[in-house]
């Protein structure tokens, strides 16, 4: 909703920096942090810390070793963000066009935008070579079929690698990738 209360020169100034693959893209979909985010320091209760991006696994045991909002992608975030760039591009129709990725030249719509989330997103479920990024080294290791053969729900995925992170049976907001794969469902998810 956020992004529907900017004009339109601040809107394209976001989704540039949005778009950028040196900032927010990323090929499973947007980080939650810039991958251009330097290394910002705080003191919090006396103690100097620092917070800087870290696409999956915490490298410290800051926020007890969890990187959670430093930069993987979370699916829930991702969803809603084509979602609002679906209506934006309804309301701004094929006028307004941004380059995706940021410096490619390549001109796309905002529901061309949201797609491409969407690709982002089903791309870790989606096996190449055998193996589905979201699955990781720690489930292509399992000695058993069901892992190997059936995939996780991840909590949120390694900006980087796509490899899937955090608890491996989240099937509440991870589950979304069913709405984007089923070819049933119609492209738009607005029914008004």
């Amino acid at each position: 909703m956020l992004l529907s209360l900017v004009g339109k020169e601040r809107l394209q100034r976001i989704l540039q920096r949005m778009f950028d693959t040196e900032e927010f893209l990323s090929p499973f979909g947007i980080r939650s942090l810039s991958k251009s985010t330097g290394q910002v320091f705080a003191n919090v209760g006396g103690r100097d810390v620092s917070i800087e991006y870290e696409p999956g696994e915490s490298r410290t045991g800051l926020f007890g070793g969890n990187s959670n909002w430093r930069g993987p992608v979370w699916f829930p975030v991702n969803v809603l963000l084509a979602d609002k760039l679906r209506t934006l591009g309804r309301h701004y129709g094929d006028s307004f066009t941004i380059e995706i990725p940021t410096g490619s030249g390549t001109q796309c719509t905002l529901v061309e935008a949201a797609d491409l989330i969407d690709n982002s997103l089903t791309r870790l479920f989606r096996p190449v070579d055998g193996k589905r990024p979201a699955d990781g080294d720690r489930i292509e290791s399992s000695d058993s079929p069901l892992w190997r053969e059936h995939p996780t729900f991840s909590e949120f995925f390694d900006g980087d690698t796509g490899e899937g992170l955090g608890a491996t049976h989240q099937t509440g907001w991870t589950a979304l990738v069913a709405h984007l794969l089923n070819p049933r469902l119609p492209a738009d998810p607005c029914w008004a």
